[in-house]
């Protein structure tokens, strides 16, 4: 459990049904029933009724065609997909920051928690890979109660320790989902994707402005390409955390902050007024090129708060 913790709040079982739906239809629009996958096989729909031939499973002797024909029939019936969903969950150091009503690590396990409850209904199966730590953790996909229990426990199990620096984590992570998967399903990313940044802070405080808005900060980053890869076989949906302190400095003198990934220490002067600009500026440049580098990977791109109702809020997102 990461220090500081809070944990996800209470969960309304209302809101989680009213999303039921809204994240079934994410993946391919595949509920059971609603897909059509490769051959023949067990499902609701029938294909074809035809004469038997040896080795057919004697269970789907159609009898009414067999009486009108006088030739024994069977049924070949649709398989039906079921929906695997996986969770990839950003467990770097970064995640245990929150100045709101719980750490941005809180929420991710909140929404991986609903997801896999969703994900586990009609039969459908969520598997979980976390990354940002040295020890990444991994679930491979699974239905039912005895998955749920441990997605929870691997959920809880906190964040990095601080002087850990991942190197590209996220897009490993992102690539390894697209070697374990096999037919198309969905992909849920929960992450502040804030990967391999020193931040706006520590970029210009030693000058109290320069250095904000660096267009190398901006760069397409190595999970971006993974997602994008990813895109093309399944459905997406990015689930960024954020919390109010990241998009404003406020004026309250003299700082000293420490970067948990990298240690880095900073110091900066919060009462000048256009370190704040500078500041807020470049916050609102990084969050564009996130959006932007998530629109042209084809993902849905959900923005919640460690401030307030986040399951509110990604239910408002998902309609």
């Amino acid at each position: 459990m990461t220090a500081g913790s809070q944990g996800p709040g209470e969960i309304q079982g209302a809101l989680v049904e009213a999303l039921d739906l809204v994240i079934a239809r994410r993946g391919s629009g595949a509920l059971p029933g609603e897909h059509r996958a490769n051959g023949r096989g067990t499902g609701t729909e029938i294909q074809q009724i035809r004469p038997y031939q040896y080795g057919d499973d004697v269970r789907w002797i159609d009898p009414a065609a067999s009486a009108r024909t006088g030739v024994p029939h069977v049924r070949d019936h649709v398989p039906e997909r079921t929906l695997t969903t996986w969770l990839v969950v950003d467990v770097s150091a970064s995640m245990a920051f929150g100045t709101a009503d719980r750490l941005k690590s809180d929420v991710a396990e909140g929404v991986g928690l609903v997801i896999g409850r969703l994900a586990v209904r009609r039969a459908g199966r969520v598997g979980l890979l976390t990354c940002g730590t040295p020890e990444p953790r991994r679930l491979p996909p699974r239905g039912g109660r005895t998955q749920l229990l441990a997605l929870r426990r691997a959920l809880t199990a906190g964040v990095a320790p601080d002087g850990y620096v991942p190197q590209d984590a996220l897009a490993a992570s992102l690539r390894q989902v697209g070697r374990l998967t096999r037919g198309p399903g969905l992909v849920v990313v929960v992450s502040d994707f804030r990967e391999g940044e020193t931040g706006a802070l520590a970029a210009g405080a030693d000058d109290g402005a320069a250095g904000f808005g660096d267009p190398a900060a901006h760069r397409r980053p190595p999970w971006a390409r993974a997602l994008a890869a990813l895109g093309t076989r399944h459905d997406v949906l990015a689930v960024e955390v954020v919390d109010p302190r990241e998009a404003t400095l406020p004026d309250v003198g003299h700082l000293v902050l420490v970067d948990p990934e990298t240690g880095a220490r900073v110091e900066a002067d919060s009462s000048s007024a256009e370190l704040r600009r500078r500041f807020a500026a470049a916050e609102l440049a990084r969050r564009d090129a996130v959006k932007s580098h998530l629109r042209a990977a084809g993902a849905r791109h959900v923005e919640i708060s460690t401030d307030g109702d986040w399951l509110r809020a990604l239910g408002r997102s998902l309609r």
